[in-house]
C-alpha cells in the first residue's frame, strides 16, 4: 500500500465515507416513505458524504503517490459510467450532485 493510504488521517477519512456510504445505501430506497425529520436527515448524510468525498478528490489530486493516482483515474472512470461526460471536472461534477441534493431538501417542504 502506497503511503498516502498508510496515513492515519486518510485511513481515518476512508473509513467515515464508508461508514457514511453504508448508512446512506441502507436507507436510500426506504426514502419515500421517510417522515420528513428522517429524509432530512439522509440528505444531511448525503451532504456530509459529498463534502468528505471532495475533500479525499483533492487530497488524492495532491498527492504523487500511484495508488492515489490510480484511485484518482478509477475515481474519474466512474463518473463515465453514471453517464456524465469523460472529460467532466470532478470539482464540477461534486458541485451538479450537491446542487441536486439541496433541491430534493427544498423539495421536503413542496
Amino acid at each position: 500500500m502506497g503511503k498516502f493510504f498508510e496515513s492515519e488521517m486518510v485511513k481515518d477519512e476512508l473509513t467515515k465515507i464508508n461508514q457514511l456510504q453504508q448508512e446512506i445505501y441502507s436507507t436510500t430506497m426506504s426514502f419515500p416513505n421517510m417522515s420528513r425529520v428522517d429524509k432530512l436527515e439522509h440528505i444531511d448524510k448525503l451532504t456530509e458524504l459529498l463534502e468528505k468525498q471532495k475533500v479525499m478528490y483533492a487530497r488524492l489530486s495532491l498527492s504523487d503517490d500511484p495508488e492515489a493516482k490510480d484511485l484518482l483515474e478509477t475515481l474519474k472512470s466512474s463518473i463515465v459510467l453514471m453517464g456524465f461526460p469523460p472529460n467532466m471536472d470532478m470539482n464540477s461534477f461534486f458541485d451538479n450532485v450537491y446542487k441536486t441534493v439541496q433541491t430534493l431538501r427544498v423539495s421536503i417542504d413542496k
